[in-house]
This record gives C-alpha cells, sequence and structure tokens, in this order.
C-alpha cells in the first residue's frame, strides 16, 4: 500500500511540475518538492535536478515564468508536451492513438476536462498515478523514445524542465539523456529550506491539465 502511494505521488508531483505556471502551483510547490526528495527510486542527481526546478518555479517572477512556459511548450514540436506530435504529428494516426488513450482512461475512471487532450505529458501522468505501481515502468518504456526526445529537446534549450522527462526515463529503467543539463546555477537564498517546509493544503480547484491537490490525496 506504502508503495502505491509512493508511486502516486511521485508521478502527480512530475505532473504538476508541467503544469502552466499559477498561482495554486506556485502554493503547492513546497509540498511537490517533498514528495519529490522523498523519492527514492530517483537518484541524488535526479532529485536535486528536480528541486533546482521548483526553485526556479518559486522564485521567478509569475508573468515571466507563465511566458517562458509558452515560448517553451507551445511554440514547436520539439518541445510539445502532446506526446502523440512528437510520432504522428497533425497526420490521421493520431485521432485512433487519441481514441486508445481515451478508453485507457475511462477503464481507471479518469475524466478528462474540455480543455485537456488526452496525449498531454501530465494528463498521461495522472494516468499512470491510477495504474498498479508495476505498470508504470511498461508505458513509460513504451514511450520513452518521445521522452528523450522532449528530454534532450529541453535540455539543449537549457531548461530545468528536462529534470522531468530525465526522472521519467529514470523510473522506467531506461537509459539517461545524452544530452547533459546544464543551466545557469541559481542564485543564493539562505532562507528556503524545502525539508523543512510544513506540507501545503492546495485550494480545491485546480488548474487543467494536472492535480496539485492530488499529490497530498496520494500520500495519504
Amino acid at each position: 500500500m506504502a508503495r502505491a502511494r509512493t508511486h502516486a505521488t511521485t508521478l502527480r508531483a512530475l505532473a504538476a511540475l508541467l503544469a502552466y505556471p499559477d498561482e495554486e502551483q506556485r502554493e503547492a510547490l513546497p509540498e511537490v518538492a517533498q514528495a519529490l526528495d522523498a523519492e527514492r527510486r530517483l537518484d541524488a542527481r535526479r532529485r536535486s535536478e528536480l528541486l533546482a526546478l521548483v526553485d526556479e518555479l518559486a522564485r521567478g517572477d509569475l508573468l515571466d515564468t507563465q511566458a517562458h512556459y509558452v515560448e517553451l511548450f507551445d511554440r514547436g514540436r520539439a518541445t510539445s508536451l502532446n506526446l502523440f506530435e512528437h510520432v504522428h504529428g497533425d497526420g490521421g494516426q493520431r485521432g485512433p492513438a487519441m481514441l486508445e488513450l481515451m478508453q485507457r482512461y475511462q477503464r481507471v475512471g479518469l475524466q478528462l476536462r474540455s480543455a485537456e487532450l488526452p496525449d498531454h505529458l501530465p494528463v498521461v501522468l495522472e494516468y499512470l498515478s491510477c495504474c498498479e505501481p508495476a505498470e508504470a515502468p511498461r508505458l513509460l518504456g513504451e514511450c520513452a523514445h518521445v521522452l528523450r526526445a522532449l528530454g534532450e529537446a529541453l535540455a539543449q534549450r537549457g531548461s530545468r524542465y528536462a529534470a522531468v522527462p530525465a526522472a521519467l526515463l529514470a523510473l522506467a529503467g531506461q537509459p539517461a539523456l545524452a544530452v547533459a543539463l546544464t543551466p545557469a546555477p541559481l542564485p543564493e537564498d539562505p532562507d528556503r529550506d524545502w525539508e523543512e517546509r510544513p506540507a501545503f493544503e492546495p485550494p480545491a480547484s485546480r488548474p487543467p491539465g494536472v492535480s496539485v491537490h492530488r499529490v497530498k490525496q496520494a500520500a495519504q
């Protein structure tokens, strides 16, 4: 049971990091950091990269962070979070693949909001969090080539978001990214300590594509 809670919490925390940045995400970041720092299936380097992304999202000006997110994920196929864009583009095969994903979601009772696409990576991660822990590595392995391409494209741009696909590859037992993540260092902030912050109870609502409030639910 504890393994299943950890599995679900980790996947939902990773999904939360890929959500469009807003105040709800920012308020939930200490809890997200706590969940990821406790994930011992990830080595110290992977956890450190994820916590650096959390720190970057927490410190940045929110409007600048939102503009960066749109520029990074909505302006080209190489860094799109819609997985089938990497495989099918806008071709006719994308529709049947979407339908198959929707059927998988329905079998575990996952209901999408109208603005959510089935192949959006945060949605896929939320689905995986509803599956048995042993299923996630297999299903992540099926899209490992897409995760690797996405992660390497992000790393080439110096984006700390590359830490998320890198972590997913590690959880799936897949080889690491071929491109090293070398973003500029964050400025020192001695007052910030994720491990000592209390767990945050996020608001009842959530942004499209991610369940930040379910990170806490999975840990209970």
